[in-house]
């Protein structure tokens, strides 16, 4: 008799103990937050997406930009730096661009664009394995899509934010444009020099004729200064731009262009 009176009163501590556990409300708690968190970022990703220039990517299919964001920003630059900004700019459609400048910066910039749908996985996961076993950044994967996404409308910036309106905006870009105008675009509007912009003005720049006149070699070390454009120029010796363009050449080879 003793032992059960014992059991019973065991038991009805037991049973205050568990009434009064704090438990539940820490999950109900903890429930409630993940749910606002998700709920969150959700229209945190609704905005954005209207913020997005969609329509203006659509648009490009029949017009052509006035102006970039790279173009903005440079000027603002020259701006802070007290130092003028002149942007030399010439149209140019891709049927008067040389079949040898298009293969050789196809070749620099991303060998696989006419087969890709706006990203290279596999040149992505190499340059994530190097940029690892390096510790640095020491190679890209960015698409010519990619760069001509950057360049119309976002910034050098490597913030993840960035990247994932880049690559937001990289896979409606491959849905709305053909490759061809892609890359007619991405030819007029990438930097070749201090506020040179298109290949068409930097070849009559560095050397004197028009781009559907250049040869193997200048589309080759025009190509090679695509990276690193402020620093380098095509026309100036150089041993980067040298062994660079010896790259491009032999892969444009390889490839039987």
């Amino acid at each position: 008799m003793k032992a059960e009176v014992t059991d019973s009163a065991e038991g009805d501590f037991n049973a205050g103990k568990k009434a009064s556990d704090p438990k539940p409300h820490r999950s109900l708690i903890t429930r409630f937050w993940k749910q606002s968190v998700a709920c969150a970022i959700l229209l945190w990703f609704g905005i954005e997406l209207l913020t997005l220039p969609f329509a203006d990517i659509q648009n490009l299919r029949s017009h052509n930009p006035v102006e970039t964001e790279f173009m903005r920003l440079h000027a603002q630059r020259a701006r802070e730096e007290h130092r003028s900004f002149r942007k030399v700019q010439e149209w140019v459609r891709l049927s008067n661009v040389a079949p040898t400048a298009i293969n050789a910066i196809v070749v620099a910039e991303d060998g696989r664009f006419w087969n890709h749908g706006g990203f290279d996985w596999f040149e992505f996961k190499e340059s994530l394995l190097k940029n690892i076993t390096q510790g640095r950044a020491a190679r890209g994967a960015s698409t010519i899509t990619q760069q001509l996404i950057k360049n119309l409308y976002l910034s050098p910036s490597k913030h993840p934010l960035r990247k994932i309106r880049e690559w937001i905006l990289t896979w409606w870009m491959e849905r709305t444009l053909t490759k061809n105008r892609i890359l007619e675009l991405y030819l007029n509007v990438i930097e070749l020099g201090d506020g040179m912009y298109g290949v068409q003005a930097a070849s009559r720049k560095y050397f004197g004729k028009l781009v559907s006149e250049l040869t193997r070699e200048e589309a080759a070390r025009l190509a090679a200064i695509i990276p690193s454009p402020r620093r380098y120029r095509p026309d100036e010796s150089s041993l980067y731009v040298e062994r660079k363009s010896v790259v491009i050449l032999q892969r444009m080879k390889a490839r039987g262009m």
